[in-house]
């Protein structure tokens, strides 16, 4: 991880080298195509679950949303909202659902796609592809995808589970998660999952 997050801010440095005053959608061009990328590679397989480690992640963005001068001084969910970029955090949980979807409806080639098994005697509450929930003996591997997805794919209605398309199932829950706090507040969670899951401890100013 530390690999990615020096290149990350590697290559911030070369854009703040080159581009000195650039508007909002210069940045969102040069960040999303050039920095962004290195701390979201392979995030199903390293998403972080350590405090610590979501932080360190999340001030790569911190850090290049004040390239903006006007924003500079303005704390860093004002940032956010001022350029509808949501927190890191926020698109890994969303990357998360996508490819689950993508595994459920057998985008990926099953024969190497994780294994997800669909709980037949589930209820009627959630939708009509619940995951059967696992219980497990380490603390560490309920952080793993098979299992840390559960949950908050068994609370998605299925008016997005079915959707008829990737696209499609990204603009569903792109809708029904538009007020969730974690979109803006990396320290937040997810709510309506059935998670017990505690908020990130403040570690100072943003």
């Amino acid at each position: 991880m530390s690999e990615k997050i020096n290149k990350a801010y590697s290559v911030l440095g070369i854009i703040k080298r080159n581009f000195i005053y650039m508007d909002d959608q210069t940045f969102l061009l040069l960040y999303k195509s050039m920095v962004r990328p290195h701390i979201e590679f392979a995030n199903s397989v390293w998403c972080p679950f350590k405090l610590g480690d979501i932080e360190e992640i999340e001030k790569i963005q911190k850090r290049a949303t004040k390239l903006i001068i006007k924003l500079k001084d303005k704390p860093y969910k004002e940032r956010l909202i001022h350029l509808n970029l949501s927190t890191l955090k926020y698109r890994r949980l969303r990357g998360d659902m996508i490819e689950v979807v993508k595994i459920i409806h057998n985008i990926y080639d099953a024969k190497v796609s994780p294994q997800l098994i669909i709980n037949e005697r589930a209820n009627t509450r959630g939708n009509n592809f619940k995951l059967l929930n696992h219980t497990f003996h380490y603390d560490i591997r309920k952080h793993f995808f098979s299992a840390r997805i559960v949950n908050i794919w068994n609370s998605l209605p299925n008016s997005v589970v079915e959707a008829c398309s990737v696209n499609a199932f990204k603009a569903h829950l792109d809708k029904i998660w538009l007020h969730q706090d974690v979109k803006f507040d990396f320290r937040a969670s997810l709510t309506g999952t059935g998670n017990r899951s505690k908020r990130i401890q403040d570690y100072g100013s943003l």
